[in-house]
């Protein structure tokens, strides 16, 4: 998967916010497609993925407490999220049949969205800067940014 340090931004608590949203983007892929549990995964992230090295890249230190919340809140909830992502989908392509990478984005940011208090607008940007991260070159990041939109005019209706 992509160096978490090429998503975070700014320093200090918004950079460990910024590393735990992608690192949760990254375990729920990785749930989904190794069928590991929620605690495996955890643990994994926790205790070898925050500030780890690899091959000379430094890993950025997550905020467990966000990292926990989003990854046990999109599994916790899937259903409700995956549902509001397909409302906000096109009819032809239900969360099913979109890029994996792309439906672990929208289950964490619709984790964040129905079980935070975090601004939708707070949200929506995140989740595109994670996008930018896997899909520096393609056009996802504003598909992310129409999506998430839709799905935060749903989920918290109040915030616009």
């Amino acid at each position: 998967m992509t160096n978490p340090d090429s998503a975070p931004k700014g320093n200090g608590k918004t950079q460990m916010k910024s590393a735990a949203r992608l690192f949760a983007v990254q375990a729920l892929f990785q749930m989904e497609h190794s069928s590991q549990t929620y605690d495996k995964v955890i643990v994994e992230f926790e205790d070898h993925r925050f500030g780890a090295v690899y091959e000379g890249d430094e890993y950025a230190e997550g905020d467990p407490k966000l990292f926990r919340q989003l990854v046990e809140g999109a599994v916790n909830h899937q259903a409700k999220i995956d549902q509001m992502t397909d409302r906000a989908l096109v009819a032809k392509w239900p969360i099913a049949r979109i890029d994996p990478t792309l439906r672990a984005l929208f289950r964490a940011a619709g984790s964040e969205l129905v079980e935070t208090k975090t601004p939708p607008k707070v949200v929506i940007n995140e989740f595109v800067d994670v996008a930018r991260a896997f899909f520096p070159e393609g056009k996802e990041p504003q598909f992310v940014n129409a999506v998430l939109d839709h799905m935060a005019r749903e989920a918290r209706p109040e915030a616009f």
